[in-house]
């Protein structure tokens, strides 16, 4: 191993292994740009490589499962990794390989956002994938982090409001992951107060004991949140691999993410829903003439 000088610096290193997405708003894209705003060094494994803009996913191509084993390996063989934040695996295959290199890697420190279908709608995972994670992936998790929908598809019943979080966060806690985010960024459009729940298990006095924590904030009002949930994950992973316990980074990701729908409110990227803006503490966007 490299010996370290002694003004030699250390920062969190998050390791994303996600799809590639060609318009920049979301998947390895998003997460690299994340991880950086936020002071990490951000590596990445690339699963599939989509064609996609801000209208919608074009094609996808899966990578070659050999290829997808040897960049983990290349990776943490070498650098290591804080933190690990999984997006997007295309196939039941994938999954597995996923799997079974971190296992290897002895990796404990892992925010799996199950992308099962992109904002656009198209399907991103079919249910044998989602049956693959949760056996597989799920009880390696630190956190999982599903939308309203991806919680809908994992667990077979809608869940679309509220009153539905607990029951679902319990049910997607008892897979083994340590802590479950159930996002309400996609309940109706009526509501003008999102809540995120989150429930995570801890040990106190040798008997483990189950929390709960509601964040609630504002809905922005934009139609620019390509690749939210993707940052959302990614922002998580590195504050974690800063040292933060877990319910004190997801409060600061949420935070995070809200602030970058702000930012991004007025951006022209495409003809469609285009990202919220990641670097928005180094390079503001200017509001309309209107607005300033």
């Amino acid at each position: 191993m490299k010996a370290l000088l002694p003004t030699s610096v250390q920062i969190p290193k998050i390791l994303t292994i996600a799809g590639s997405d060609s318009g920049g708003g979301a998947g390895v894209q998003a997460d690299l740009k994340v991880i950086t705003a936020l002071g990490g060094y951000g590596m990445s494994v690339i699963t599939a490589i989509t064609a996609q803009n801000t209208l919608g996913v074009i094609a996808i191509q899966d990578v070659d499962l050999a290829v997808i084993e040897a960049q983990i390996d290349a990776v943490l063989n070498d650098i290591g990794a804080d933190s690990i934040k999984i997006g997007m695996l295309a196939s039941p295959e994938i999954v597995q390989v996923v799997a079974n290199s971190l296992r290897k890697h002895d990796i404990t420190r892992i925010i799996l956002d199950p992308v099962l279908r992109a904002t656009s709608g198209a399907s991103l995972g079919g249910d044998d994938t989602a049956q693959a994670m949760m056996k597989e992936l799920f009880p390696m998790a630190s956190l999982v982090t599903p939308n309203l929908e991806e919680a809908s598809l994992l667990l077979g019943r809608d869940i679309s409001h509220v009153d539905d979080f607990k029951s679902a966060a319990e049910k997607l806690l008892a897979l083994g992951p340590q802590a479950v985010l159930i996002k309400g960024g996609h309940l109706d459009s009526a509501h003008t107060q999102l809540t995120d729940y989150l429930m995570w298990r801890s040990i106190e006095d040798d008997l483990e004991i189950i929390q709960v924590k509601e964040f609630k904030h504002p809905r922005v009002n934009t139609e620019n949140t390509h690749g939210t949930g993707c940052s959302l994950s990614a922002a998580i992973a590195t504050y974690f691999a800063d040292g933060h316990d877990l319910p004190h980074a997801v409060g600061k990701a949420i935070a995070y993410v809200e602030a970058g729908l702000q930012a991004g409110r007025f951006l022209s990227i495409g003809e469609g829903p285009g990202p919220l803006w990641p670097m928005f503490e180094f390079y503001p966007t200017a509001l309309p003439l209107e607005d300033q």
